[in-house]
């Protein structure tokens, strides 16, 4: 049995650092499609060793940026793969066999699991972290979130029992970095959606979130990186809260 065409996508900016190695690890895939949003640094010339595929587009948000690379896909099945994400061959072997035998399925939720301070972080809501990335291109597409976008299909849904490595921050730094960054993108989100919030609950959700994290996810079971996590999941929550208060009081 012949197997289908195989499009890879994925979005970039300023991604040197990850994108050879992300790259490396798709490069069996039939098309690799790379949408960067104005680039800086070495990104366009690492990924034009591997696809001549690579479009820079404006960045309108995580959504349409991603539906804009769903597009230029020319085949029948899709991974959409993010800069800071490795395909191992495990999963690279089970993704060829789901498309060449259950052509029934319309998409595949593939497990991540993430590398933090050099420990595989496996508690803390982590892991398995499933997220709908292998789809047939005519029966999907993204949602237009400008963060924590979505894939959406229409038809039936399957798991994957390999997972993607995921290398989300380079270190503490990078990582606040980034909760800077997503909270301000998700607290505009909820404002935009009517979203309120009073100030009591500011802080009760940024407890909880490092409750429900240490304790019933178990980070603890993951060291102290487990706990660096689960402090970041309530300080995450925190800013997203405040900022959107920010939003609210700055409207009136």
């Amino acid at each position: 049995m012949s197997k289908p065409l195989l499009s890879v996508i994925i979005i970039t900016k300023n991604e040197q650092d990850n994108i050879e190695d992300c790259l490396e690890s798709v490069k069996w895939a039939d098309e690799i499609i790379v949408v960067d949003s104005g680039s800086t640094d070495r990104t366009e010339e690492i990924c034009r060793k591997y696809t001549d595929k690579f479009y820079v587009k404006d960045w309108p948000g995580f959504g349409i940026q991603k539906q804009r690379a769903l597009e230029l896909a020319s085949h029948k099945w899709v991974l959409s793969v993010d800069a800071d994400e490795r395909v191992t061959s495990e999963l690279r072997d089970e993704i060829i066999n789901k498309v060449t035998h259950n052509s029934n399925i319309s998409g595949y939720l593939i497990p991540r699991l993430s590398n933090y301070l050099s420990k595989d972080i496996y508690h803390a809501g982590w892991y398995p972290d499933y997220t709908l990335r292998l789809v047939k291109k005519q029966k999907s597409h993204f949602t237009e979130d400008i963060v924590h976008e979505k894939m959406v299909v229409d038809g039936s849904i399957g798991k994957l029992s390999n997972h993607f490595l995921h290398y989300p921050y380079k270190d503490i730094s990078h990582h606040l970095q980034k909760i800077n960054t997503y909270s301000s993108l998700s607290a505009k989100k909820m404002f935009d959606n009517g979203k309120r919030v009073g100030w009591s609950m500011v802080f009760l959700k940024a407890i909880f979130g490092f409750v429900r994290a240490y304790i019933f996810r178990r980070g603890f079971l993951d060291g102290w990186p487990g706990l660096v996590v689960s402090i970041s999941t309530g300080l995450s929550t925190y800013l997203k809260y405040l900022k959107l208060k920010e939003l609210r009081i700055s409207k009136k």
